[in-house]
């Protein structure tokens, strides 16, 4: 199975043409290496989506005949993410959740100096 369509049909992406361009983009690496859309994947593959300041690991099971529901992706792939990525990961939604009151202005010299001590 293509790995543009096998990411869309585990639902890592919305659309097929999504999940294409961030394999063309070289977000999506299949056993660390960059490939193409139109790759085929195996079993045991491993496939690593970078997002947003952290990387997702899947490892392939099967293939499904077309999209499936949610309840059933544990039939197809399993994720081996590392830990600390799932930290980087709950710390970016924290951080994202983070953010000011409106009307209180711009950020004071302390708030910015607060706001730069938050590094990953």
């Amino acid at each position: 199975m293509r790995i543009d369509k096998y990411l869309w049909c585990i639902r890592v992406f919305k659309t097929r043409s999504i999940a294409s361009e961030q394999v063309r983009g070289g977000k999506v690496l299949i056993d660390e290496q960059e490939s193409k859309p139109s790759r085929e994947i195996k079993v045991n593959d491993v496939i690593t989506v970078k997002r947003h300041g952290y990387k997702q690991e899947f490892k392939v099971l099967g293939w499904p005949k077309s999209r499936v529901a949610a309840k059933l992706v544990a039939d197809y792939v399993t994720e081996v993410t590392p830990a600390e990525e799932i930290e980087k990961k709950e710390f970016l939604q924290l951080a994202q959740n983070f953010n000011r009151a409106r009307g209180t202005g711009r950020p004071t010299k302390k708030d910015r100096r607060d706001l730069d001590g938050f590094e990953l």
